[in-house]
């Protein structure tokens, strides 16, 4: 198992609509990917929302992904996602784009695909949410197409490009390209990602053991994919929020405090097509907060990890049985800075090295060079 962080400048209540607060969690979460970067983290991932006040500012990540790979030497960071309908960004300037960052990162940035995140964010782009997964289809084609050749040109329903040399090519010259993945919130995107031989990111609004007959069926499904690249990215990449300190009962005190149904409010505010878990609601109705009582049961439950690095290792076991390739930690930016600082150095010092037994070898560098 690999593990990875993701940012979202996620801001919640009043804090805001303070420019100072925006600016301050901006640069913080970038020590938190130079720190991951230094501890031996191998992925990180950077969100692209637009217009969702207090759950993510983080819109631009076309400018941050750059500037975070200019910071690190070794983590791969990984577009969470971009979003590939033409209006919001144009096949060619994404392929343009993800060549350029394959060439400055030599070879540390993941290509994350998808769809946007609901009806209020695609509405700021004057789109329907029904119309956004025949535009997708149509358009995750010509990446690897606009890579390869030096004449390409395409007359399609929702974008059309004249004949034209697509430059640069990715890093390699275009017999190669960053892996290549797509945003689940449903099931059947594990499915479809699988037969379109991508990996999945599935930012999960469940448990992770719920996610165990997904991960089966994208494993059943990717063996006989035919690739929207050059070769198949066989991975699965599941989110969660996970605190580990030194001190367990602090920890627990910590996320209890986060603000964490609040953000859930949020989350199912803005994500509009996820399924609405049982008992869960959408802002401005809003959950009480857990409480020390709640956080243990949503640790019971694998909800979330959280305690001191000997727990939070026990608790990674009680579900390494589902399979998945890529554990990523995220959430609401309600602990304290240095608190987060802590959790991903032990996490990294003292949990890390029970699962990932190749500390030195990147999954998707292993697809992309073709090795089993």
């Amino acid at each position: 198992m690999e593990f990875g962080i993701f940012v979202m400048m996620n801001i919640m209540g009043e804090r805001a609509h303070d420019p100072d607060a925006e600016h301050t969690t901006l640069k913080e979460e970038l020590e938190l990917i130079r720190l991951a970067d230094r501890t031996g983290w191998k992925y990180v991932w950077v969100t692209e929302h637009h217009c969702l006040p207090e759950y993510s500012h983080l819109s631009a990540n076309e400018s941050f992904i750059p500037f975070a790979l200019a910071l690190t030497e070794r983590i791969h960071v990984g577009s969470g996602i971009f979003n590939i309908n033409p209006i919001a960004n144009h096949p060619v300037r994404l392929a343009e784009r993800v060549a350029m960052l394959d060439h400055l990162s030599d070879g540390r940035f993941e290509f994350g695909t998808g769809r946007g995140a609901g009806s209020w964010e695609v509405g700021t782009f004057n789109l329907k949410t029904s119309e956004t997964k025949e535009v997708w289809d149509e358009v995750i084609w010509e990446f690897k197409k606009m890579w390869e050749s030096r004449d390409y040109s395409f007359d399609g329903k929702h974008f059309q490009v004249p004949r034209r040399n697509i430059l640069p090519k990715p890093y390699g010259g275009g017999g190669t390209h960053p892996p290549m993945w797509v945003a689940a919130g449903n099931p059947p995107t594990f499915e479809k990602a699988a037969r379109h031989g991508m990996g999945v990111l599935g930012f999960n609004v469940e448990t992770a053991h719920a996610m165990k007959d997904r991960v089966d069926a994208y494993k059943a499904v990717v063996k006989d994919a035919t690739p929207v690249g050059q070769y198949v990215n066989d991975n699965v990449m599941i989110s969660s929020s996970m605190l580990c300190l030194e001190d367990g009962r602090r920890a627990r005190q910590l996320l209890a405090d986060s603000m964490m149904s609040y953000f859930f409010s949020l989350l199912f505010l803005y994500h509009d097509t996820f399924p609405l878990p049982d008992g869960a609601v959408r802002w401005p109705e809003r959950l009480p907060e857990p409480g020390l009582d709640g956080i243990e049961q949503m640790i019971e439950s694998g909800m979330i990890l959280c305690g001191d690095p000997d727990e939070v290792r026990r608790q990674l076991e009680a579900f390494e049985y589902i399979g998945v390739d890529q554990l990523v930690f995220g959430g609401p930016n309600g602990v304290p800075f240095e608190a987060q600082r802590e959790s991903i150095q032990l996490f990294a010092e003292e949990v890390m090295p029970h699962f990932d037994k190749e500390p030195e070898v990147w999954r998707t560098t292993r697809m992309r060079q073709g090795v089993a």
